[in-house]
């Protein structure tokens, strides 16, 4: 009996994992295209370096970086690179805020005037309702968007202290009545970090470090930019490009007061564990750092602008993404570096970009990752084509492909049993794919959204027997040298 039981349980367990097997997607083949992408944006769009991570749940899926992280020296840009996350600092100051929320230390309809005796901001509004640190939260508060001073002005970039933040406080006025419209701020969270000193008695930067950073393990992780890693493991930022086409070095900035808006400095790979400690608490029901519910809190919509077009949570943008899921993260911009951090909430997928040069928008990396990824099926015991497909080598046909002078170049790939075409450079990888299905010899044909096949695509072989070219609509595009 005992023996029938456990044949049925192997049974079982097979059929189980064997499900599990057919649901789960292989990326190898959607990770080479992103590779080639980047490396390819990277070039056309002049980045001096560029790192990504790409997580699903409390996996690191892919990391990889581009470029150099220190021109002058050529030193290399790695995914280990650390660079400024500038205001993706301000989540870290968001789950300090509410862990103190959580001991019951503060309350987010808490005046901020109550907590910091030296706020003394002017509210120029008798109508307005009071300045509470969920307004903070939600830049939704009517404050300045900085404090009384100039230290986004290169080249020294001249960031205050706190007391000097402190003094020129006084001097400021509010924009608009509490609780009116959206105005982000960075003298807000600047408050909100002088607000957790003032409650648990410890310097901002120690609080962080022994109650965020040290529990989660994230080591590459400061609320600094450290100066001595400058060049090194510390990448040099770079500015927007000029009309000559140039990206100048940018000196590197201390952000002293305004820290907690816009002075941490991390990775690509420890953002990546921030992003699975989220899906993990989001998941569970024992406290780490906060409670479960605590952090699905903040990242519902708390804020909606009257024009409906900006909806923010307690520290974290809460947006609809384009495949109709609820995402949250945050971006950053500071001199000389921009990055990115966003999670799908459903999916349990996150995208962490950095780059060290300013005029970029590292969103659009993340999005054009997502949308190469989105085209992944889930695996299954077979795959369309693929007795035509174990008749030819299709590693055979990859490479670049010149367009010259209609447009750059197009890559050339495998995706599963098909070719996958890629135009270079691209904003929207997603929709510049094509897949080909072979027919026979080095014929292949388009495979149209409705699977119908399309038009002939005929690789040509030169005197040697190697791929040299291929025809389409009776043109022909020679191979060129891979980058």
């Amino acid at each position: 009996m005992m023996n029938k039981f456990l044949g049925i349980l192997t049974v079982l367990l097979t059929i189980i994992n064997l499900g599990a097997q057919e649901n789960k997607k292989d990326y190898k083949d959607a990770f080479q295209l992103v590779n080639v992408w980047l490396d390819a944006q990277k070039d056309f769009d002049q980045l001096p370096g560029i790192s990504v991570a790409v997580i699903e749940d409390q996996e690191i899926l892919w990391t990889a970086a581009f470029g150099a992280s220190n021109k002058e020296e050529s030193v290399e840009m790695k995914p280990s690179t650390l660079c400024s996350i500038c205001s993706i600092s301000k989540l870290f100051t968001a789950v300090a805020i509410m862990k103190l929320y959580d001991e019951g230390k503060l309350r987010l309809d808490d005046k901020v005037a109550d907590l910091l005796p030296t706020y003394n901001l002017t509210q120029k509004f008798n109508e307005s309702g009071p300045v509470t640190v969920r307004s903070l939260l939600t830049h939704s508060s009517g404050l300045p968007r900085e404090a009384d001073y100039p230290y986004w002005t290169g080249p020294d970039f001249p960031f205050p202290t706190k007391d000097q933040i402190n003094e020129k406080l006084g001097g400021q006025e509010t924009l608009y009545p509490a609780s009116t419209y959206f105005q982000y701020s960075n003298l807000g969270l600047t408050l909100l970090g002088q607000i957790v000193e003032e409650v648990s008695g410890m310097p901002f930067e120690d609080y962080v470090q022994q109650n965020i950073l040290q529990p989660l393990d994230l080591k590459d992780t400061r609320p600094t930019m450290p100066k001595e890693l400058y060049g090194k493991q510390l990448a040099k930022g770079y500015s927007a490009i000029n009309r000559k086409r140039e990206r100048k070095q940018v000196e590197l900035f201390d952000a002293n007061g305004i820290t907690p808006a816009a002075g941490f400095s991390s990775n690509v790979t420890d953002l990546a564990n921030f992003a699975s400690w989220q899906f993990r608490l989001r998941n569970q029901a024992a406290t780490e750092i906060l409670k479960p519910a605590t952090l699905k809190y903040m990242q519902q919509v708390h804020w909606t602008n009257p024009n409906w077009k900006t909806t923010w949570g307690l520290g974290f943008v809460v947006f609809k993404g384009s495949n109709g899921n609820t995402w949250v993260g945050h971006g950053g911009s500071c001199p000389g570096y921009r990055s990115v951090l966003q999670l799908d909430l459903k999916s349990k997928m996150a995208y962490a970009v950095m780059i060290n040069a300013g005029g970029t928008n590292p969103g659009s990396y993340s999005r054009g990752i997502q949308a190469i990824m989105d085209k992944v099926k889930k695996t299954s015991s077979k795959k369309e084509g693929a007795e035509e497909s174990m008749e030819v080598n299709l590693t055979e046909y990859v490479g670049y492909f010149s367009n010259q002078p209609w447009w750059s170049e197009k890559y050339i790939g495998v995706w599963g049993d098909k070719l996958v075409s890629l135009s270079l450079p691209s904003r929207s990888p997603g929709e510049s794919m094509t897949m080909y299905k072979h027919i026979e010899g080095d014929t292949f044909r388009r495979i149209r959204d409705n699977k119908e096949l399309g038009e002939t695509m005929e690789f040509k072989r030169n005197k040697d027997g190697q791929i040299s070219a291929y025809i389409t609509h009776t043109n022909e595009y020679k191979k060129i040298e891979a980058n």
